[in-house]
């Protein structure tokens, strides 16, 4: 028979145990629990129950599944109407300048509330990498304008529709 003796330090096992549990919550934290996650303040979303989520908390009832889903590039080159429809991004703090020549997915959602609505309205999320980094709610009537994602924009975050 072999036996093996060693002398345990408690200060050393204590460190060991604390790194592992660091370790344990740091791949918690990258890969976390479930795939359905929404974190409106940093406009995190992972899967469409998470984009509808996101949606549904900045006050807008939207159709269950998109109605258009694609990958688009942000233009390298800006034209005006790029100027324009990232102005709106920032006036909501939002700016796709840092994306310039990247692809992201747009997911496009039917509104079912939008006030006074005679035309389909519908709500538009830039995703990059399971992030929100843009989107825009857009009323198709002949008046009709594209505004931030709040249910309740300001004034000044409102566009026409027609370049």
């Amino acid at each position: 028979m072999f036996f093996m003796t060693a002398k345990l330090d408690l200060k050393k096992i204590l460190i060991i145990l604390a790194a592992a549990a660091l370790l344990i919550i740091g791949v918690l934290a990258i890969f976390g629990g479930s795939k359905e996650t929404v974190a409106t303040g940093a406009g995190t979303v992972s899967g469409n129950d998470a984009r509808v989520n996101f949606l549904k908390e900045l006050g807008w009832q939207v159709s269950a599944s998109p109605v258009e889903s694609s990958q688009v590039r942000i233009p390298k080159d800006p034209t005006e109407l790029y100027d324009r429809y990232n102005a709106l991004q920032k006036s909501l703090g939002y700016d796709l300048s840092s994306y310039a020549g990247k692809a992201v997915m747009r997911y496009v959602y039917k509104v079912h509330n939008f006030p006074g609505a005679t035309e389909p309205v519908y709500a538009t999320l830039l995703v990059h990498k399971n992030k929100v980094i843009g989107g825009d709610v857009t009323d198709t009537s002949a008046k009709g304008v594209m505004q931030g994602l709040s249910k309740a924009p300001a004034p000044e975050t409102t566009q026409p529709v027609k370049p």
